[in-house]
């Protein structure tokens, strides 16, 4: 007998029954029992915050992407392709492979020879205490946002699933990623981010079979959406020339550099809920290739997401439309409520809360990393002894899950979370990429420069969006065009105010560059392989060159 069924939004239900709810109770104690077994390794404050640098490349490579897989990939880019249509695959073919595959052939040895426990502390050798401090500060900030949003579309579910009012099932799936994670540090959040990889999967991968089915398979698909959206719905890059109208709202330069590049890169070379997976990997081969690894799974999730947001286009015309209470980021519970039988339901249900677990997860594990060792045992408590900084690692995961609590109110006003999650990339990686990728490639910028950049960048970033956009003082036709150039404006803003400061402040000495600035090495960067990462299909640069071929590859049936 199924149990009674709840609302989430007018018309939106998840009929479950008992066989639905002893599938997420299996899960969630298998959750905990991996917290509580990764505990014993827990000694030392670097076992807590990068798992001992211990893990090899798969487990970190899986974890890597899993970190990933939450609100952003399923609920955000399921509402992607509901609003904007086949546009999406740009947030994963040109918008994530280029910057992942930078990340790991030339930014893992600077991060991982120089033995930086976080992408803060890098900040910290190649300028000084004022880009440091600044850095760590707006990372935190950041982080809790982006955990606040994991954490609301996880409450959406749990909404759905139980009828609990949304503040209840906010505090509920918060204490659930604070237990496994104040229990087993970051090892916990690995090895469940590598078990949640495989759940979500099996989730997404059955409603994309069930939703194709019901809309006459691709073909019956893009028919309907052709004479109900246009052609261009249904084309990577159809309309976007300059001054062109497309469900994006963007043209391919902003497409290009603002996502392409500027949020791309800004987001995963500098954001250290990504890069703390492969700082954890157990020596370097192993974290230049956790980037790469994650690369070829990252290319063909976008089906998975991409496909269910289509058929909701189809099967509800009506979701996001004036009037209906129905949104964007419902389009995934939507074909979960209209498809899925109870079991597979049940699957699914565990695998988008295994979703949001593994995001809201990386956020909070990256940081309390952040917190306690970039702030608080820089500039509060100094020289105290490891355990209490263990300790106090433990205390800060549970203010940072109290904090995303408070978060995920400010994530539920938005209408479709990837623009939300695109607007904070753009305020706090993008300023922070600029900085790094200036440091790191010229030697000549100053200590002070790394700072103002910051500032400038993140300032320039936040007048584009709230004033130039929002006030309409340019017409921008839709938040994710705007996103894109408040990065690029943000970046150069940054950019030119890092210049100008070096111009008249003096440089970092050349002889304290050394494994920080490209073209200068380190002992730590010239780590032979160990045996068996030597191997011809484990080389880095073919992985790397592999997945961009690849996803350029991908392009090809949706570019004309």
């Amino acid at each position: 007998m199924q149990s009674p069924t709840y609302y989430l939004a007018e018309g939106l239900r998840l009929p479950t029954n008992g066989l639905d709810y002893a599938i997420l109770a299996i899960y969630f104690i298998v959750v905990l029992g991996i917290g509580f077994a990764a505990r014993a390794s827990v000694k030392t404050s670097l076992d807590f915050f990068l798992s001992g640098r211990s893990l090899p490349a798969w487990v970190t490579g899986l974890a890597f992407v899993a970190a990933n897989l939450g609100a952003t990939e399923i609920l955000g880019m399921a509402a992607t392709g509901a609003q904007y249509g086949v546009a999406v695959v740009h947030w994963y073919w040109i918008g994530a492979i280029p910057a992942m595959v930078f990340l790991g052939l030339v930014m893992m040895p600077f991060y991982y020879g120089s033995k930086v426990r976080s992408v803060p502390e890098f900040l910290l050798q190649r300028f000084d205490k004022s880009a440091h401090l600044l850095s760590s500060v707006l990372f935190a900030f950041a982080a809790i946002l982006i955990a606040g949003v994991n954490l609301y579309a996880l409450s959406i579910v749990v909404e759905a699933l139980l009828g609990w009012p949304q503040w209840v099932s906010i505090v509920v799936a918060g204490f659930f990623v604070l237990a496994y994670i104040t229990v087993g540090g970051l090892s916990s959040a690995i090895y469940n981010e590598v078990l949640q990889f495989f759940v979500i999967l099996a989730a997404l991968i059955p409603l994309t079979v069930l939703g194709l089915k019901r809309v006459g398979g691709w073909d019956g698909l893009t028919g309907s959406l052709s004479a109900s959206k246009g052609d261009n719905f249904l084309s990577a890059w159809g309309g976007t020339g300059i001054g062109d109208a497309n469900p994006l709202g963007a043209n391919w330069l902003t497409i290009i550099l603002g996502l392409g590049f500027v949020l791309s890169f800004g987001y995963w070379t500098t954001n250290f809920a990504e890069v703390q997976r492969a700082l954890s990997a157990k020596n370097l081969s192993a974290a230049k290739r956790t980037p790469l690894i994650a690369a070829f799974p990252k290319i063909f999730i976008v089906f998975a997401v991409m496909i269910p947001g289509l058929v909701a286009a189809v099967i509800v015309p009506k979701i996001g439309t004036a009037g209906s209470d129905l949104t964007y980021n419902d389009a995934i519970p939507l074909l979960m409520q209209e498809l899925l039988p109870n079991g597979v339901l049940g699957l699914a249900v565990t695998g988008l809360m295994a979703a949001f677990m593994a995001g809201m997860a990386a956020n909070v594990s990256s940081f309390n990393t952040v917190f306690t060792t970039d702030i608080w045992q820089k500039y509060v408590v100094k020289d105290r002894e490891d355990t209490y900084y263990l300790r106090f690692g433990r205390l800060i995961t549970a203010i940072g899950v109290m904090a995303s609590v408070g978060t995920a109110f400010i994530a539920a006003s938005f209408s479709n979370i990837m623009s939300y999650l695109q607007t904070l990339f753009s305020f706090f990686n993008v300023p922070m990429f600029v900085v790094f990728i200036i440091g790191m490639f010229w030697k000549r910028a100053s200590m002070k420069s790394g700072a103002w950049g910051l500032v400038a960048g993140t300032t320039a970033a936040m007048v584009n969006y709230f004033w130039i956009y929002k006030q309409g003082v340019i017409d921008i036709p839709s938040d994710q065009g705007a996103n894109f150039v408040s990065a690029i404006v943000g970046f150069v803003a940054g950019a030119v105010v890092m210049v100008a400061v070096t111009l008249f402040t003096a440089p970092k000495p050349e002889s304290e560059l050394a494994g920080l600035v490209y073209g200068t090495t380190s002992p730590g960067m010239s780590e032979a392989p160990a045996e068996g990462d030597d191997a011809w299909y484990r080389r880095p640069a073919l992985l790397g060159w592999g997945a961009i071929v690849l996803a350029a590859a991908c392009y090809i049936p949706y570019s004309f």
